[in-house]
């Protein structure tokens, strides 16, 4: 055996386990796909971020037509929380349970939100979590958070501001962020505008190699191997166990494997892993490895407000769920999502998004916006699944659900900004190529026929194959999911001490 317990992928949920294990004397080896992101000048340069997309994955993926597209996704030690926006909330008490939208009802889920709450406390104790408790009505009962929130600048205080007086309850965006406030000559942030979907060149941003693999590797029990991508998981003669671990290089053999490397390439993995006793795949006898994808309904926004210029740099610190239950309105009693502030849409992040935009537009808009990001959740459809070509290509179908409550989601946000003076509100959605948010191919439940993991995440079908990332989900709400990923996983380690402590 090369390991008591192998990852593969050391992202959110990778990542955290690896942590999360590292102190039990077992020996743990981390598979990576990818490399250490290189700490270079072009990490804070948009041009190289978001135009020659230096640090994304060069792979050609297909959609539901047919079409090639290439995936916003990197593959790196610590994942793709190395770009996110690292704005870590939790799921809310009713997205545990059954909803209905109006496109459809959700799934619930085989835990409660009480069962996952002690782990949500350590994931934000270990990723730097700032916020203030007990703002957002929508927030379940929670202990206090480890760090205070990152006030907001003028132009987003003003929102604030407005919004109070109108009625609603703004509160601080919960952010994985290692700020000292009150000792800001030392603070590893520096409350710059390359954040949210930049690498941090400063290593403050609580990503899962700074707050999980690199805590993880400090234990000599635990090893991380880079550039290995997994190509199959082979399993016994009777079908029962993972054997080995094949990639590129070789392969690697341990009592218990965990896939973790991310919702899309999890089931790919375990679609190519075919055999005699897995005809369609590993673990999946019930048929739904790779089905029921979802990836939010998300839209950029920028709110122009032309009579004063913005001179905002960090302004993503604020959040809304007022209409996270409902809509307000009697007409359409269903939920419509989530508000947070976006990353500074600067001249030069504007312009390589969109380059054919005139430079002194690019600076005249970015200038005079206050930027936001609105989620509204996507819905379980067995049709919306990962599925792999002849030529071992993934195809990605996604049509995603309740479109009708994002635009209404759309339009009530554009109301209340232009009640506060911004004249003129744009909004851009995410296609299918936007896959931060990917969760759902392999879901959790107490039905082998119906869901393809046990609430421990252990595959139905194998006794040593758990699933650690978003595919476990049933459902995705209208938050970021990285804070229950690493939560989950956090949950996930306690049941390994003990099956390892009872074998």
């Amino acid at each position: 055996m090369d390991a008591d317990v192998l990852i593969i992928g050391s992202g959110a949920g990778g990542g955290t386990l690896a942590r999360a294990l590292a102190d039990s004397g077992l020996r743990i080896l981390l598979l990576e796909r990818g490399d250490y992101l290189p700490r270079e000048w072009g990490n804070w340069d948009p041009e190289v971020v978001f135009h020659a997309h230096r640090y994304h994955s060069r792979e050609e993926w297909r959609n539901a037509a047919g079409g090639s597209f290439s995936p916003v996704l990197g593959y790196h030690v610590g994942g793709n929380t190395k770009f996110y926006g690292a704005a870590v909330l939790r799921r809310r008490e009713k997205d545990f349970q059954a909803r209905q939208h109006r496109d459809g009802l959700t799934r619930s889920w085989p835990i409660a939100y009480a069962d996952l709450a002690p782990y949500y406390d350590q994931a934000e104790a270990w990723y730097y979590t700032h916020g203030l408790a007990g703002v957002d009505p929508t927030e379940a009962p929670r202990s206090p958070y480890p760090y205070p929130p990152i006030p907001h600048e003028p132009a987003v205080a003003e929102v604030e501001a407005a919004l109070q007086k109108m009625g609603h309850h703004p509160f601080p965006l919960p952010l994985a962020i290692h700020r000292l406030e009150d000792d800001p000559e030392h603070s590893p942030c520096v409350r710059c505008p390359t954040c949210d979907g930049f690498p941090c060149m400063l290593r403050a941003k609580g990503d899962a190699e700074m707050c999980g693999v690199r805590p993880a590797l400090e234990s000599p029990n635990v090893r991380l191997q880079t550039q290995h991508r997994v190509l199959r998981l082979l399993s016994s003669a009777d079908g029962k166990r993972i054997e080995a671990v094949e990639t590129e290089q070789g392969r690697f053999s341990a009592r218990i494997v965990v896939l973790a490397a991310g919702a899309i390439n999890s089931a790919a993995i375990l679609l190519a892993s075919t055999n005699e006793r897995h005809p369609q795949g590993l673990a999946n006898s019930s048929g739904q490895v790779g089905r029921n994808y979802m990836c939010h309904l998300n839209s950029a926004c920028m709110a122009f407000r032309f009579g004063q210029s913005v001179s905002t740099v960090f302004q993503k610190t604020l959040a809304l769920n007022d209409f996270y239950d409902d809509s307000g309105d009697p007409d359409y009693p269903y939920p419509l999502g989530h508000i947070q502030s976006l990353g500074k849409v600067t001249p030069a992040v504007l312009h390589a998004e969109r380059p054919t935009l005139p430079l002194a537009m690019s600076a005249f808009a970015a200038s005079h916006s206050v930027d936001w990001w609105l989620t509204t959740e996507d819905l379980p459809d067995p049709e919306n699944r990962v599925t792999l070509d002849d030529d071992g290509t993934i195809r990605l179908r996604w049509e995603p659900k309740n479109r009708e409550s994002h635009r209404r989601l759309c339009e009530k946000w554009r109301g209340l900004l232009r009640q506060m003076g911004f004249s003129l509100v744009l909004f851009q959605p995410m296609d299918v190529s936007a896959t931060a948010h990917q969760v759902g191919t392999c879901r959790f439940g107490e039905d082998p026929g119906e869901d393809v993991l046990d609430p421990f995440c252990k595959a139905h079908d194998l006794d040593n194959l758990y699933v650690v990332d978003g595919s476990f989900m049933p459902s995705i709400s209208a938050v970021n999911p990285s804070l229950t990923i690493m939560a989950n996983a956090l949950r996930v380690a306690k049941h390994l001490r003990q099956r390892f402590r009872e074998d």
